[in-house]
C-alpha cells in the first residue's frame, strides 16, 4: 500500500472530487443481434456470452451493465464486442477514467440495490447517470487497479485449487469405494436381487397441491429434488394428516435406502434418519438387516449409479420399481459388510468435512476480497 499512499500524498492530498457516472462515460444501449452472421465477435446479454457474430456494437474497453437480471453481474472488455438489448454498454471518457477502474468502482457499488422494479430486477440509464463516482488523478486509479488486478488473479487461483483439492478427494473415495465392493468370485458373496435384501418395497403418493389444508403440518414429507447421496435429518416440506389420509403418501421408518426414479434425479439414493413420507418419485427400500446393512446397500447403490441411470425408460428416462427391485447387489457376510461400512463412512466423512468447508471457505475469502476492495476504492471527498 505504501506506493499508492504515496501517490495520494503527492497528487491528491486533501481528497479528490466527485462527479456522476454521466460526467465520465455514455450509457448506450445494446441491439438485436439475429441478423448478425456468424463470427468470432461475442455478444453479451445479462448472463454472459450468448453466441459470436461477425461485427462489433463497440470496439473499445468497456464496462458492460445488465440492464434486465442479474444487475451486479458486470463485464470489463478490452476486446470487440456486441451487446443486446438487456445490457448497457458505456463508452467512457478515458482522459478522466481508466475502464478498469470504472468496473472495479461500479462492481463496489452493488448496482443491483438501485433496482427500479417490482418483478424482473431492472435499472434504467438515468439512475445510472445519477450514481456518485470519484475521480481520483490517473496515476493514483493505475495503481489501485494493478493491485485489484493482483487481488483478483490471487482469488481465482486459490479458489481452483480448493475446488481441485474437493475434485481429487471425491475421485480418491470413489476409487477406494469402487475397490472395496469388487468381489470377483469371492465364494462367500452370494449375488441377489435389492428386493430380495428388503422386507419393504413402497413409494409414495404427492397430496393434491389445490388442498393448502393438506401442506404445512408436522409430518416431512420428501421430494426427489432432496435425495442426493447423503442423510437426511429433514425435509423441505412437510404434510398434514388430512394430506397424508387423502394420498398415496405413506409412512416409512428410519434407516431406508431411498432411490429415486424420475427424471434428472433419476438413481440419486439417500438414507433418511427419520421416519418420513415421500412423493411417488421415490422407491423406498427397507431393508431386511438380517441379510444386509442398510448403509452397505447405500454404498453398494451409489457406486451403480451411472449404470443404474442407463436402465431408464421413456422420454425422461424414468426408472420403476421393477428396474430397482431386480437390480443386483453382492451380498458378503454381515461382518465383512460392516468392516466395507466402517472404512467407508470415513472416508464420506473426510470428504463431507470438506464439501462443507469448501463454500464456507471460499466466501471467507471473497468477503475479505471485498473488505480490502472496498478500502482501495473508499475515497475522502475535497472540499468545495
Amino acid at each position: 500500500m505504501s506506493r499508492l499512499d504515496d501517490l495520494i500524498a503527492e497528487f491528491c492530498p486533501n481528497g479528490v472530487e466527485y462527479t456522476t457516472l454521466s460526467d465520465v462515460c455514455k450509457i448506450s444501449n445494446g441491439k438485436d443481434h439475429k441478423g448478425l452472421g456468424d463470427g468470432n465477435i461475442p455478444v453479451y446479454g445479462s448472463g454472459g456470452v450468448i453466441r459470436y457474430v461477425d461485427t462489433y456494437i463497440y470496439n473499445k474497453q468497456s464496462v458492460l451493465i445488465p440492464r434486465k437480471g442479474s444487475l451486479g453481474n458486470l463485464f470489463f472488455l478490452d476486446k470487440p464486442f456486441w451487446t443486446v438489448d438487456t445490457i448497457f454498454y458505456t463508452e467512457i471518457k478515458e482522459e478522466l477514467m481508466f475502464p478498469k477502474f470504472m468496473y472495479y468502482y461500479l462492481a463496489a457499488q452493488h448496482l443491483e440495490d438501485l433496482n427500479s422494479a417490482g418483478g424482473v430486477p431492472s435499472l434504467t440509464k438515468s439512475i445510472l447517470d445519477k450514481v456518485a463516482v470519484p475521480i481520483p488523478p490517473l496515476p493514483v486509479q493505475q495503481e489501485i487497479v494493478r493491485i485489484l488486478d493482483k487481488f483478483t488473479a490471487l482469488q481465482a487461483e486459490l479458489e481452483a485449487e480448493l475446488e481441485a483439492e474437493l475434485e481429487a478427494r471425491k475421485k480418491q473415495y470413489e476409487y477406494y469405494r469402487d475397490k472395496l465392493l469388487i468381489f470377483d468370485n469371492n465364494p462367500y458373496v452370494r449375488w441377489m436381487r435389492l428386493g430380495e435384501v428388503c422386507k419393504r418395497v413402497s413409494s409414495g403418493g404427492t397430496p393434491l397441491k389445490s388442498h393448502s389444508d393438506y401442506y404445512g403440518g408436522s409430518i416431512p414429507w420428501l421430494r426427489t429434488q432432496e435425495v442426493n447421496f447423503a442423510d437426511i435429518t429433514e425435509t423441505e416440506n412437510t404434510i398434514t394428516e388430512l394430506g397424508l389420509k387423502n394420498s398415496s403418501a405413506k409412512w416409512i421408518p428410519a434407516n431406508c435406502v431411498i432411490i429415486a426414479i424420475s427424471g434428472a434425479t433419476a438413481a440419486r439414493c439417500a438414507i433418511n434418519k427419520i421416519p418420513l413420507t415421500t412423493n411417488q418419485h421415490c422407491c423406498n427400500l427397507e431393508i431386511n438387516e438380517s441379510l444386509a446393512l442398510y448403509r452397505y446397500v447405500f454404498y453398494w447403490v451409489s457406486s451403480q449409479y451411472e449404470q443404474m441411470k442407463a436402465l431408464g425408460q421413456g422420454a425422461r428416462n424414468d426408472l420403476n420399481v421393477g428396474i430397482i427391485t431386480q437390480y443386483p447387489i453382492p451380498v458378503p457376510p454381515l461382518a465383512e459388510q460392516e468392516r466395507i461400512v466402517a472404512i467407508l463412512d470415513r472416508f464420506d466423512a473426510l470428504v463431507n468435512d470438506i464439501t462443507q468447508g469448501l463454500p464456507a471457505e471460499i466466501a471467507a475469502r471473497r468477503k475479505q476480497y471485498e473488505y480490502y476492495r472496498d478500502k482501495l476504492l473508499t475515497f475522502k471527498e475535497v472540499a468545495s
